[in-house]
């Protein structure tokens, strides 16, 4: 008896919990509120932009200098207002199955390619290479020096003085390394006095100093034939992020938002007619097993959509793919159980008991099916793409839903209901669960 007390206490606390739930998963549907779901490409309608990133000349720490494309891009992309951008890194196979370093951007509610790109930009890629003597800055031979945009830490624009210290009306550009950037400069200016360090924006040279002494301090000064605004240009798009490495624009995509729409909405018909068909299922054939079961797959679906709205997820169609299958995982492991508790109750054990040896029964396969598909969800997060992981990830927080709500709610609920003998009220209950045959 006090075991059964318990039990409904618990009961009775998953339901409070499971309102909240609900309550949390109605009331943050509002644009306004930074709960609400979050919805990928193709389904709330944007541009996908992948870029192809030149890392050829990158000698040491390419991953770094990748990282550092991806901050810049980011940059960009939020300095120009658009909302909830994705800007990650992927690996991408080319010709003669090598792999290419690629950078996909994704900008939620911008249908125009053409806005897009000009949105991210030509941002400059600076360069710093010396001239030996004889070498012309148009050659494709000068040494590279490894000092690229990558380091710089922000750029502002002067003016030079002209004669008895009159401000002059030539701009110069003023480069901020960083902390790194620092070191690296002094050593360069230190190993290579009296040669020709040149400055280039986009391949072309700007400016071409000689190197008249160490230079401390991690201040560089480039001047150069350009204009007042053409430098002020360049000092704007150095301070928004000089690319450390080329990109090239491979493929663009466009969803408008009437399509994302439609296809939101045709993934929620299917979830919902899905859930309602394995329902009818389950209380047909299980009946107040089923009933239960079906009150659990409610419990676990507000726990994934609060698990989506909380971390927060971007939900994608591939990603409502990954729920309706969780949703099947969450059933069969019932079936498991429940299957185990028909033996049991054929075997003339009381509905209260054999819940619990069905439970501890069913428990290795619920146990290793479930583990198994937790391992597979992070090996394709780790190695998928973007719609890979976003798959990936909706279906391994439905695995982990699943598993708590199989094993432990829907265990809670038939305790604290089922009795310790069988009635026939009981039995007729009970009677889809457990059949009047024994096989």
């Amino acid at each position: 008896m006090e075991s059964r007390t318990r039990h409904v206490a618990w009961s009775v606390a998953v339901l409070l919990v499971a309102g909240l739930l609900a309550w949390f998963v109605l009331t943050t549907n509002s644009p306004e509120s930074r709960h609400q779901v979050k919805l990928g490409l193709d389904l709330a309608g944007g541009t996908e932009l992948v870029y192809r990133a030149d890392t050829s000349a990158v000698t040491t720490d390419k991953e770094g200098a990748l990282s550092s494309l991806r901050e810049v891009i980011e940059r960009r992309v939020n300095l120009f207002g658009v909302a909830e951008p994705l800007v990650q890194l992927e690996k991408s196979s080319a010709v003669a199955g090598a792999q290419e370093d690629r950078l996909l951007v994704e900008l939620p509610g911008v249908t125009d390619v053409a806005a897009a790109v000009d949105a991210i930009g030509a941002t400059p890629v600076l360069e710093f290479k010396l001239l030996q003597e004889g070498d012309e800055a148009a050659s494709s031979t000068y040494a590279d020096t490894g000092l690229t945009g990558r380091y710089l830490e922000s750029a502002e624009l002067q003016f030079a003085q002209g004669a008895g210290g009159q401000v002059g009306s030539a701009p110069v550009i003023v480069l901020h390394f960083n902390e790194e950037g620092t070191t690296l400069f002094e050593e360069i200016t230190t190993a290579h006095v009296g040669e020709t360090l040149a400055i280039f924006l986009d391949g072309s040279s700007v400016s071409e100093p000689t190197i008249q002494e160490p230079i401390s301090g991690g201040d560089a000064t480039i001047t150069g034939s350009f204009t007042a605004q053409e430098a002020r240009d360049t000092v704007r798009d150095l301070n928004f992020g000089a690319l450390p490495v080329p990109i090239e624009l491979v493929s663009s995509n466009s969803v408008g938002p009437t399509l994302g729409a439609d296809a939101y909405a045709a993934g929620l018909n299917a979830s919902v007619i899905g859930f309602a068909l394995v329902a009818l299922f389950m209380i047909a054939w299980y009946r107040l097993l089923g009933f239960v079961a079906t009150i659990a797959l409610i419990i676990y679906i507000l726990m994934t959509i609060a698990l989506i709205k909380f971390i927060p997820v971007t939900l994608t169609a591939s990603g409502i793919a990954a729920l309706i299958l969780s949703i099947g995982m969450a059933v069969d492991a019932n079936v498991l159980i429940f299957e185990r508790m028909k033996e049991e109750l054929r075997q003339g054990k009381a509905p209260h008991d054999a819940v619990a040896i069905g439970f501890k029964r069913a428990w290795p396969a619920i146990r290793d099916g479930h583990f198994t598909m937790i391992i597979s969800s992070i090996i394709l997060f780790w190695m998928g793409t973007s719609m890979v992981q976003g798959f990936a990830l909706v279906f391994g927080l439905g695995v982990i839903c699943s598993l708590i709500t199989a094993v432990s709610i829907t265990r809670v609920f038939l305790l604290a209901i089922l009795p310790f003998e069988t009635t026939p009220v009981w039995k007729r209950l009970l009677e889809a669960g457990f059949g009047k045959r024994n096989t």
